[in-house]
């Protein structure tokens, strides 16, 4: 069923057992999101909570409930979506796709596509004149953001940030839509920053926006609403696709949407808040730091300020929010929603995938498993540059691709046993320069560094490090009994490391890989101790 708001969808987590509630007094600084960051490692990703009391440091109760955790497993996000499970959405897309390109050759046949058509308009937003998101308006001297259960995570953070915010920019130049999820820091009781990417939608309209000469850019963000959008909000579409029509293609029904009180844009008729702004492009304030799902935290920067022209909402608001971390957290299973969402789509682009796999350690854009169906020498290669032509899956930076002999993707051990058992340093590596996810703290500068294909099939003729005859090298797909017996990894503890290298802990998986855990105290420090266990396992 869908969704209209936040008010029936927590209904329904009630109804079904989802829900974990809290009517005692707990704090927005750290205590809500030290609960949901420990539910959220629960097997299967615990419960969704709400918090009827939340407080201010000082203990001031704010008027409003925080739901936190609400998208945070299979179970709800399916809920939201309209399907039984996350293969329900991979299902759902198929069938479209398959229905609308069909050739239709006899009248009989294009008349039955029109049910199908009649049904896509109606996923297209609706406009209306009044909304539950402008009961209340505020503006002016009104307008005060401390009144916003506004959560601060973690204790470094630099302040508190809106972590589920619906953004609404519109291109200077065109005038298409964006509904992006850029973190919002909350400066004071009518500023903020606004915290976004060169590679976002939001930040080419402020670049459409200079070029024509203007210092301010509309925007509203909306909180809360009916579920599906704020999914929406997340998933990466290609720039100039409505995310309005994807929510209402979830949803089942049309996103109604009403114009700003005090900015040129329309936004989400249901949210239960909306802050509404313009963007000064030229007025920069350091925003950050912030603990991010990387596990580090995102240094800070200078950003762009957001003045607030208005603040409207709900009568009775809900406030929306979400912790971001170390995974697992909500976001590993939104991230896991969008990787069966989009499968359908990386097919009608690369026809030989089979399936992929968004391993949660991978935080989304570090590590994808593919498996394809390979005819010819170079088609795993192939296949990875196609995947860093599509939008955001160019930030991927270890892509490891297996042939229709290899495991299911989804079997993490099994898919590692593969690689290990026949991996071949000198072939089986494919490395790239190319654009990185600006939270990568790794990459060798901001926005650019190295991502690596691992081709994990069979060898085929023609492929690196074989002969015409497909010969040459030890095939990583080939069965466990075509392999020669591996040679056996050093037992670290017999190496007699040289004191001082740091080694804290050492483990050996299999035969072929050893895991060191290492103090480092000075650069390079990880190779030279590899060097010098190269160096003593040959003198053995």
């Amino acid at each position: 069923m869908p969704y209209d708001d936040l008010s029936s969808f927590i209904q329904s987590l009630r109804n079904a057992g989802e829900l974990l509630e809290f009517y005692e007094p707990v704090s927005i600084d750290q205590e809500i999101a030290c609960a949901a960051d420990r539910v959220s490692k629960l097997p299967g990703g615990g419960p969704a909570l709400l918090f009827h009391k939340p407080t201010a440091p000082d203990g001031t109760e704010y008027g409003a409930p925080v739901l936190i955790n609400a998208l945070g497993s299979e179970k709800r996000l399916s809920m939201v979506c309209g399907v039984k499970d996350f293969d329900g959405l991979t299902q759902r897309l198929s069938g479209l796709l398959e229905t609308l390109q069909t050739p239709r050759k006899t009248l009989i046949d294009k008349l039955g596509v029109l049910p199908t058509l009649k049904e896509l308009a109606g996923f297209f937003p609706k406009y209306v004149k009044k909304a539950p998101c402008q009961e209340v308006v505020n503006t002016g001297d009104a307008i005060d953001l401390d009144k916003l259960p506004i959560l601060k995570t973690w204790p470094e953070d630099g302040g508190r940030f809106v972590t589920f915010p619906l953004v609404f920019t519109e291109s200077p130049k065109d005038g298409k839509r964006n509904c992006g999820m850029y973190r919002i820091q909350q400066f004071d009781k009518s500023t903020t920053g606004f915290h976004v990417h060169t590679h976002h939608t939001a930040a080419e309209h402020m670049r459409e926006a200079r070029a024509k000469g203007e210092t301010k850019l509309p925007a509203a963000i909306a909180i809360g609403g009916a579920p599906a959008i704020t999914f929406s909000a997340v998933v990466p579409l290609p720039p100039g696709l409505d995310e309005m029509i994807l929510a209402g293609f979830l949803q089942g029904s049309p996103v109604k949407m009403v114009k700003c009180k005090t900015v040129p844009l329309h936004v989400p008729a249901s949210a239960d808040y909306v802050i509404e702004g313009w963007i000064h492009t030229d007025e920069l304030r350091r925003e950050g730091p912030f603990g991010d799902h990387t596990g580090f935290y995102s240094l800070a920067d200078d950003y762009p300020v957001f003045h607030v022209s208005a603040i409207t909402h709900r009568r009775k608001p809900t406030y929306f929010a979400t912790v971001v971390g170390p995974p697992p957290q909500e976001d590993s299973w939104i991230a896991k929603a969008i990787e069966r969402l989009f499968l359908p789509l990386m097919q009608q682009t690369i026809p030989e995938v089979i399936d992929y796999h968004l391993p949660f350690s991978g935080v989304a854009h570090n590590l994808m498993f593919v498996k394809i169906h390979k005819s010819y020498p170079g088609q795993a290669r192939k296949v990875a540059h196609a995947i860093w032509g599509l939008g955001q899956a160019m930030f991927t930076k270890v892509i490891v691709v297996i042939d229709q002999h290899g495991p299911d993707v989804h079997d993490e051990a099994g898919v590692a046993k593969h690689v290990l058992g026949g991996l071949h340093p000198e072939n089986s590596f494919e490395f790239v320069l190319g654009p990185t996810e600006t939270l990568d703290h790794a990459t060798r500068a901001l926005h650019f560094g190295s991502k690596v294909c691992v081709d994990a099939t069979r060898p085929l003729p023609g492929d690196v490090g074989t002969d015409t005859q497909g010969t040459g090298v030890l095939g990583i797909g080939k069965a466990a009994s075509e392999h020669a017996a591996p040679e056996p990894a050093p037992d670290v503890q017999t190496l007699e490391l040289p004191d001082g290298e740091g080694v804290v802990n050492t483990w050996t998986v299999g035969e072929r890989l050893v895991v060191i855990e290492l103090e480092k105290t000075r650069g390079h420090q990880p190779r030279e101790l590899a060097n010098t266990m190269f160096e003593k396992a040959g003198e053995g």
